[in-house]
């Protein structure tokens, strides 16, 4: 018998507003500049995206998706040991996200006259849309090791206050969302639920390729603080880091391509996507799509999809799913886990 972990909940939650291409062709229009619906959906498949309000912040959008998973998990706050927050637009410089996450969560569960989850472990992880790859990653090392039981591993995202508004090939692209999921410990002897394993990886040669140069300095703004990406080095970039992952993932869990059930990939590009699966050897049918619906939601976008699958009945429990995301830095990786 041997210590994994497996996820036993999933959540997720979308801002309320949403905006079609036809609002961001009339947003655009605004400020004189040309696009529309075929143009957008062409290059990138997707059709619609939701945006936060004044006010919400990754940590809100984080607690709507946190408490489905805990709800999905059949457990408590007060039995979350660890967590693990993905976001590159956190709530403020400092604390990160995560804290601020378990204060809201402990609010809630003494609201109701049960423990909250201050004590346990909590911090953020920037790696852009990768960001949910590497913090289930780092959340299982912890579990398998014993530092933690029971993980709460959130990716939640405010991108529409990076975008560019007058910049057509970005602002187009992005949305904003939380996905969740509760990793917890189990022991068994290697057929049950379980992170199978990981592979995770970063090239700071290509940090310039998708970034938002700006920082905060003496109270003031230096630099750009708008998101800057270079879209045909990120795609060309995308397709081969992604297989390579994937393999690597499958060759370390003694599997291959045929064990696969489903493919949960980050939804920055339907094409992106599609070549993916083609690599991969699976058909469309078996790879969970949202870009359309929810634009790029960065960290957000795997659990989002992940939830998604499960919700929607088409993944189910026993089979195999493949995570995979790139993203700036640049980064990129994939778990493979049996649910």
């Amino acid at each position: 018998m041997r210590r994994y972990s497996r996820i036993s909940g999933t959540g997720s939650y979308l801002p309320p507003r949403r905006l079609t291409n036809a609002d961001m062709v009339g947003l655009l229009a605004e400020r004189g500049i040309e696009t529309s619906d075929d143009w957008i959906v062409d290059r990138t498949g997707i059709r619609a995206r939701h945006y936060a309000d004044d006010g919400v912040n990754a940590s809100d959008l984080g607690l709507q998706a946190s408490l489905k998973a805990i709800e999905a998990a059949g457990c408590q706050i007060g039995d979350i040991d660890l967590i693990i927050v993905a976001t590159s637009t956190p709530d403020m410089v400092f604390p990160s996200t995560a804290s601020i996450l378990q204060r809201k969560l402990t609010e809630v569960a003494q609201a109701q006259g049960r423990p909250g989850a201050a004590g346990g472990a909590a911090f953020d992880v920037q790696a852009v849309c990768s960001g949910f790859i590497y913090a289930l990653t780092i959340a299982d090392a912890m579990i398998q090791t014993g530092a933690a039981t029971r993980a709460l591993v959130v990716g939640a995202e405010v991108f529409s206050r990076l975008l560019d508004f007058n910049d057509r090939t970005t602002c187009v692209l992005f949305g904003d969302g939380g996905g969740a999921v509760v990793l917890e410990a189990v022991e068994h002897d290697g057929s049950g639920p379980a992170v199978l394993a990981s592979d995770i990886h970063a090239d700071g040669r290509h940090t310039g390729i998708l970034c938002v140069p700006g920082t905060v300095s003496g109270g003031q703004v230096l630099g750009d603080p708008l998101l800057k990406m270079d879209g045909q080095a990120v795609f060309k970039l995308a397709v081969g880091l992604l297989e390579t992952a994937a393999k690597a993932a499958l060759a370390k869990a003694g599997k291959t391509e045929a064990d696969v059930d489903w493919l949960v990939p980050h939804q920055a590009n339907l094409r992106i996507i599609q070549s993916t699966a083609r690599k991969l050897k699976l058909d469309m049918d078996k790879v969970i799509v949202t870009v359309d619906q929810h634009g790029n939601t960065s960290a957000a976008s795997i659990p989002l999809a992940l939830d998604e699958g499960v919700r929607s009945g088409r993944i189910q429990p026993g089979q195999t799913a493949m995570l995979e995301g790139v993203g700036g830095g640049f980064t990129w990786g994939a778990v493979l886990l049996r649910l």
